[in-house]
């Protein structure tokens, strides 16, 4: 689907008409394509007094090969930064809070466009003192506000990771910067993810982070679902790719471009779990990440819904992920350092007038992580879930034209982004070196107003 407003801003007459009427302006995001640097600049590493993260970060990013500047040495004031990366986990009161602005008031207009900002921090509930806890919850409100200032296609996150880490936490912080940094983020801004103890491991090959994987992708036939078959077979995965029947053409097209093989399947049939885990046992012999992105919609407002349509939206959208999960993990199919990733939806987070079914099953979605990755920490299976908002698919083609205008605009980017951003964003918390990373519900949004 094109969208032909974001088209003409990017013409010069466009862009004399959005600056005179201060309309909305959808900046040229950048995304990953292989071989790419991660940051297309130097980037700014600072830290508060005491902070933790600094040194093992820039050992990180140096390794990675991104040139690193000190703000303690001083900056060329023409100098333009790809990212600004700032190790906060030494704020213990609110007073320290002062730190952040002398390290971001100077440097806020020195980022390049699609450039991307990180804080790091401490979980609030880690901390040792109530001051120290409400300092570090603080910087939620300035990473959301940065996404939304800087504009440009500049995204801005906060990362927690536990003070009480190993070197799973360490591999997983380095998995987690080589996201947010690169351009594989594109669409992703104002999140906060945690980072714990766990088990990952390191890939051979970053630019080939799933190789050896078995990953079962559901709803892989068309739109998000294809997207993200192609973008983990592109990162090393063999990938099983499973639709209903009556998409088999177009998932047999999938599999065959991507040299994975395909799975027809009705999720809802009352024996798909035990068919599904002897098809995975006698082929693969295990899945190493199993994606939930199977999904329905039938709306109506919830006085005019007949009972068919809640019942198969949450019969599809939440109760198949959950018999799956129980059969796959009940014959030990998912191994230990196994992913499991569902998608949910900002209706989950925020509601949706007419989607009483499908916000209920996606809110489902995210009690679905919140329950299972304590569950299953100590299997070593991580749990997460994406959240997309506005996503240029042929479902959303469908939405009338006031109302689509208006879902592309009120997030940060004013545009909507691509099945390739949910499929990118999939794809990092299904990497091994992810391990540490669970129990998050990422939104893949463009920072929208929805539920923020």
């Amino acid at each position: 689907m094109t969208d032909r407003y974001a088209s003409f801003v990017q013409s010069g007459a466009g862009r004399a008409l959005v600056k005179r009427l201060g309309l909305p302006d959808p900046p040229r995001l950048r995304r990953h394509r292989p071989g790419d640097p991660l940051l297309p600049g130097p980037a700014l590493l600072g830290a508060a007094t005491g902070g933790r993260l600094a040194e093992p970060v820039g050992t990180l990013l140096a390794a990675a090969g991104i040139e690193l500047r000190d703000p303690a040495a001083g900056t060329d004031a023409t100098e333009r930064f790809g990212a600004l990366v700032y190790d906060a986990t030494g704020i213990t009161d609110s007073t320290g809070l002062r730190q952040l602005y002398d390290f971001f008031h100077p440097a806020a207009r020195s980022v390049t466009p699609s450039g991307r900002v990180v804080v790091l921090g401490t979980p609030p509930a880690e901390c040792d003192t109530p001051r120290e806890a409400t300092a570090q919850r603080a910087l939620e409100g300035l990473t959301r506000s940065i996404g939304k200032e800087f504009g440009r296609g500049v995204t801005a996150q906060l990362v927690y990771v536990t003070a009480d880490g190993d070197a799973g936490t360490n591999t997983s912080l380095e998995a987690t910067l080589r996201f947010l940094l690169s351009g594989r983020s594109a669409y992703v801004s104002g999140q906060v993810i945690r980072i714990g103890a766990g088990t990952a491991t390191a890939p051979a090959d970053w630019d080939r982070p799933l190789a050896g994987q078995v990953v079962l992708v559901t709803g892989a036939a068309r739109g998000i679902g294809a997207a993200l078959a192609r973008v983990l077979a592109r990162d090393g995965a063999q990938v099983v790719a499973l639709d209903i029947p009556a998409a088999g053409d177009a998932l047999a097209g999938v599999a065959n471009e991507i040299g994975g093989s395909a799975v027809q399947l009705d999720l809802t049939g009352p024996d798909a779990p035990t068919r599904l885990a002897d098809h995975l046992a006698a082929r693969q012999g295990r899945v190493d990440v199993v994606v939930h992105n199977a999904g329905i919609t039938r709306d109506k407002t919830l006085g005019r819904m007949d009972a068919d349509r809640w019942d198969q939206v949450i019969d599809v959208n939440l109760a198949s992920q959950e018999r799956i999960n129980d059969e796959l993990l009940a014959r030990e199919l998912i191994p230990a350092g196994g992913r499991i990733v569902s998608v949910s939806s900002i209706a989950g987070i925020a509601g949706n007038r007419g989607q009483t079914n499908y916000a209920t099953s996606k809110a489902g979605v995210i009690g679905l992580v919140d329950s299972l990755a304590p569950a299953l920490r100590g299997r070593g299976i991580s749990v997460n879930a994406v959240a997309p908002g506005f996503i240029e698919t042929r479902l959303t083609a469908r939405i009338p034209l006031v109302i689509r205008e208006a879902g592309r605009r009120m997030n940060s980017m004013a545009q909507g982004g691509l099945p390739v951003d949910v499929a990118e964003t999939i794809g990092w918390l299904s990497w091994p070196a992810s391990g540490a990373v669970s129990g998050n519900v990422v939104r893949v949004c463009g920072q929208s107003l929805l539920g923020a």
